[in-house]
């Protein structure tokens, strides 16, 4: 059997934490959990990382730069519309399948809103700087016209607050959202099942769609 080198070990610490941290949240969640999901112990894990917090960390740092990468992928190549498109469509296929994606990103906020109202500000810097470079990544292929920008991503945001809260497919909710994008396929052999992952994934596509189609 092959052993992982450290650094191996910690990106599957950080992977772990991401699923764990999305379930439970930060303050939720146990580094027990976490080593247990990768297989090590607690005290290996903290010869990884100095605590919980620096998991975090990683963890948040990670998923945003999936999502830039997504992003950035996706739109190589294109500009204004098709890149938006592409960029739209990339993304909501991403939380279709895997919904722990966007719940680590809520998680994220949830997180950095207390942070912040405790006085620490590590986590909400590391998550502003991350949100910008996400925002840049966007920027670009748009022609950097900030309302373009803005319309995609609070779209995109709107989408993430509507999938969590659950609305169902079908929902009239979804009626104001760009059809085109609402209505494309998805991935069925890989995607997760259960309800609350086929609402994310039909609810997000139509709303970043309706970014670039209003």
């Amino acid at each position: 059997m092959v052993r992982m080198s450290a650094e191996e070990r910690r990106e599957s610490v950080i992977r772990a934490a991401a699923r764990e941290f999305a379930r439970g949240g930060y303050y939720g969640t146990s580094t027990e959990a976490i080593a247990k999901r990768v297989g090590v112990s607690q005290p290996y894990l903290f010869r990884l990382f100095p605590n919980k917090q620096a998991i975090f960390l990683a963890a948040a740092a990670s998923c945003l730069e999936t999502t830039r990468r997504v992003f950035a992928e996706a739109a190589e190549g294109m500009e204004g519309d098709e890149a938006l498109h592409a960029m739209a469509d990339a993304y909501t296929r991403l939380i279709a399948e895997d919904p722990h994606v966007l719940q680590m990103q809520l998680q994220m906020y949830v997180t950095v809103a207390a942070a912040e109202a405790a006085g620490d500000s590590e986590l909400g810097e590391l998550v502003r700087a991350g949100w910008l470079e996400l925002w840049d990544t966007v920027s670009v292929p748009l022609g950097s016209d900030v309302k373009e920008t803005a319309t995609f991503m609070a779209f995109g945001m709107l989408i993430n607050t509507l999938a969590a809260m659950g609305f169902p497919p079908g929902h009239r909710i979804w009626e104001g959202l760009y059809p085109s994008a609402r209505a494309k396929e998805r991935n069925e052999r890989n995607e997760p099942k259960g309800p609350e992952v086929a609402a994310t994934a039909t609810g997000a596509t139509g709303a970043a769609g309706v970014a670039g189609g209003q």
